[in-house]
C-alpha cells in the first residue's frame, strides 16, 4: 500500500478529526493508499494542543508555527488545512503553488473575490488535487438521495427544502470567537460557516441558481470576550434564502428554501434535505440519521416508506451493515473520497466524489447575491 505523507495546518478541532481518521485507516480495507501524518503547523504552539499530536502520532517529525516551513518540507506531499476564513486565500494559494495536494476546509475564501483567487491557483496547477472538506453528504441517506438525483429518479423537481440548524448561540453569555466576527469569518456569517455544507448538494446536482431573496438576522449583536466585557458580534446569526433553481436537463425551474441558522431553539446540529418531485420524494435529517424517507409515486394512493439505512457506505469499511453511522464515519468517508481520487485520478462515482472548488464556488455566488438581496430587500439575479 502506497503512503501519502500529510501535513496539517491548523491543529484545532478539525485538525484533530483529520489526524484521528488517519490513525484509523485500517478501517477501510479496500483502500490502496493511506495517509501518514509527518508535520503539523499551528499559529501558537500550546503544549496541551501539540502534546496530543506528539503523544499519538510518532510519525510527526516537524512541528512549526510557520506554514511556509511546512510547505518547504519535501517530506510533505499533501496538506489538510483548517484555519480561519480570512487566511484561506493566502494559505490555500501557497499550498497549491508549492505543488502539494490540498484538502481544505470550507468556505475556500472569506468572500467571492478570495474564492476566485483560489480558483485561479487551482486552474494554474492542474497537477495538484484540490478538494473541499464537507462531510455531511457521506451519510448513507444522503448518498442514496444523491444517487437518485443522478438517476433522475425524482422526475420533475417540484421543490427543495434544506438547511443547517444550530442552537448553541442561543446563550447570550457564550463568549465570542473568530466565527462571530466579520473580520475573521467574513460577511456571509452563518452562510459561509454552515451554508456550504448544504449548497454543495444543489451544485452537485447541476441545478443552476437563477435568483435569490434572502433575509438575514443578527440576533446577538454583543457577546462577552475572554474578560467578560461585551464586544460587538457583527456576523449574521441566521439566514433564510428562497432561491429559484433551474434543472438544465429538463429546462424546468423550481424553488429552493435554504435555512442556515446558528440560533434555532430546540436544534443542535440538524443538517436536513427534503426533495419533492413528480415521480419521487425524499427526506433526510441528522435528527434521525439512520432513517431515510422515500415516496415513489406511480399513481393511486401515496405512502412514505421509512428505510433504516444502517452502515451503507460508498467506501467499504470493516463495520457491519447493521450498525449505526455517525459523524466520525462521515469524516473518514470524506477523506477516503479525497484519497481515492488521489490514487485513481477520478472519483468513485458522482455521488461519492469529494466536493470540488467549482462546486464551492457556486455557493459563493449564491451567498454574495444573498447579502445584496438582504441589503436591498429585493430579489437578486445570480
Amino acid at each position: 500500500m502506497k503512503t501519502i505523507r500529510f501535513g496539517i495546518i491548523g491543529c484545532g478541532l478539525m485538525g484533530r478529526e483529520f489526524a484521528s481518521a488517519a490513525a484509523r485507516w485500517c478501517h477501510l480495507p479496500e483502500m490502496d493508499l493511506r495517509p501518514e501524518l509527518v508535520s503539523i503547523c499551528n499559529r501558537t504552539l500550546s503544549a496541551a494542543k501539540i502534546d496530543w499530536y506528539r503523544d499519538n502520532f510518532p510519525s510527526i517529525k516537524q512541528v512549526t508555527c510557520d506554514y511556509q516551513e511546512l510547505l518547504a518540507n519535501p517530506q510533505v506531499e499533501a496538506v489538510y488545512c483548517a484555519v480561519p476564513h480570512n487566511f484561506h486565500a493566502e494559505i490555500y494559494r501557497a499550498i497549491i503553488a508549492s505543488g502539494k495536494h490540498l484538502l481544505g476546509e470550507k468556505p475556500f475564501g472569506i468572500d467571492l473575490s478570495a474564492n476566485e483567487a483560489i480558483l485561479e491557483s487551482v486552474r494554474a496547477h492542474p497537477e495538484v488535487l484540490v478538494r473541499c472538506a464537507s462531510q455531511y453528504i457521506y451519510y448513507p441517506g444522503v448518498q442514496r438521495i444523491l444517487q437518485m438525483i443522478e438517476d433522475h429518479a425524482f422526475g420533475r423537481i417540484i421543490e427543495v427544502d434544506s438547511g443547517f440548524l444550530h442552537c448553541s448561540d442561543l446563550d447570550p453569555n457564550k463568549p465570542i470567537n473568530w466565527k462571530r466576527t466579520n473580520e475573521l469569518n467574513g460577511q456571509y456569517g452563518s452562510m459561509g460557516d454552515l451554508g456550504l455544507h448544504i449548497a454543495v448538494v444543489t451544485a452537485r446536482a447541476g441545478w443552476e441558481a437563477i435568483n435569490t431573496r434572502a433575509i438575514c438576522l443578527n440576533i446577538m449583536s454583543q457577546r462577552p470576550d475572554s474578560t467578560g466585557k461585551l464586544v460587538p458580534c457583527d456576523t449574521w446569526d441566521n439566514a433564510t434564502l428562497l432561491t429559484e433553481l433551474k434543472d438544465p436537463i429538463r429546462n424546468d425551474n423550481f424553488p429552493w428554501t435554504l435555512r442556515v441558522h446558528r440560533i434555532m431553539p430546540g436544534e443542535r446540529n440538524s443538517w436536513y434535505l427534503n426533495i419533492y418531485g413528480t415521480k419521487a420524494g425524499a427526506r433526510f435529517s441528522l435528527k434521525n440519521p439512520r432513517q431515510l424517507q422515500i415516496l415513489r409515486y406511480t399513481g393511486g394512493e401515496q405512502s412514505w416508506q421509512n428505510i433504516d439505512m444502517g452502515f451503507e457506505t460508498a467506501y467499504a469499511t470493516i463495520t457491519a451493515g447493521i450498525f449505526e453511522f455517525g459523524a466520525c464515519d462521515a469524516f473518514m468517508q470524506m477523506m477516503a473520497a479525497f484519497m481515492y481520487e488521489l490514487s485513481r485520478g477520478k472519483p468513485l462515482n458522482g455521488a461519492a466524489a469529494c466536493p470540488s472548488p467549482e462546486e464551492i464556488h457556486e455557493g459563493h455566488r449564491l451567498f454574495t447575491a444573498a447579502l445584496e438581496s438582504h441589503k436591498n430587500k429585493a430579489t437578486v439575479a445570480i
